[in-house]
């Protein structure tokens, strides 16, 4: 549910928005604190698990080892259809070592892959203390085979992959998002992908939630879609509505917790 600055206005006795999740990209924060409205999430990973990480490294899997694909076929009475490479010894890139990029990194090494990766605050150091290499920005985008997003959608990372990033990447190369869609230049992904300019992708995000019928993505074959499942699962969403329980209250007890918004 969004909460644009006119919806806001318009709701004259709110004062608590306990959301899911670890941030709140539905909500017009600076209007909310204008109004004196608390904006609070289920900060941390407590109740949260692995869940984004496990589905990041399935679509790594699908999209590469063409999965959906294939099962399409099978059904229609075909065999093998298309040849992929395996994992090992390719290079996956990480942008954003955060706590899900770190898992999905270790993924990486557990499948024998040489694992890159850069980050707004990343160094050399604590990359190769989980068995990565730091790299530049743009020998990310250049050096790796399967590129996987995982940083937060703000200001600044709001549209950072543009048409430059993706002309960088192999022809043979994917990308996975399970992070935020706004955070790809939604008309560069699509001329990437119907040119060939890279081999695919996987998305599990979008600029528009849920994605329109009408979305051109869903008329490519070299893409792997999924329905924002990062965090679908039963554990998950029970931790949520046990962590959103446990804001509301803190806030009626006058000591609000996992505040997003300065009050």
């Amino acid at each position: 549910t969004r909460f644009p600055a006119q919806v806001l206005e318009g709701l004259t006795n709110l004062r608590l928005i306990s959301g899911t999740g670890t941030g709140q990209a539905n909500v017009d924060m600076r209007k909310a604190e204008e109004l004196g409205i608390t904006v609070c999430t289920t900060n941390g990973s407590r109740g949260r698990g692995n869940t984004t990480a496990e589905l990041t490294w399935a679509l790594i899997l699908g999209v590469t080892r063409h999965i959906a694909w294939e099962d399409r076929h099978i059904r229609l009475g075909k065999w093998q259809m298309r040849q992929a490479d395996g994992l090992g010894g390719k290079k996956l890139g990480i942008l954003g070592m955060g706590r899900l990029g770190t898992i999905v990194a270790g993924y990486g090494n557990h499948f024998d892959m040489d694992v890159i990766a850069w980050g707004p605050t990343l160094d050399s150091n604590r990359a190769a203390a989980h068995g990565v290499k730091y790299v530049s920005w743009e020998e990310l985008f250049e050096e790796s085979d399967i590129l996987s997003i995982h940083v937060p959608l703000t200001e600044l990372s709001r549209g950072w992959i543009t048409e430059r990033e993706l002309s960088l990447m192999k022809r043979t190369a994917f990308l996975v998002n399970t992070s935020r869609g706004p955070i790809i230049d939604k008309s560069a992904l699509l001329h990437a992908l119907q040119t060939g300019q890279i081999a695919g992708a996987a998305l599990d995000v979008y600029d528009v939630e849920p994605l329109p019928a009408n979305d051109p993505l869903l008329k490519l074959d070299n893409v792997l879609l999924t329905p924002h499942l990062g965090y679908s699962t039963v554990n998950t969403i029970q931790g949520f509505m046990r962590l959103s329980l446990e804001n509301v209250r803190a806030w009626l007890a006058g000591s609000p917790q996992n505040v997003l918004n300065v009050q």
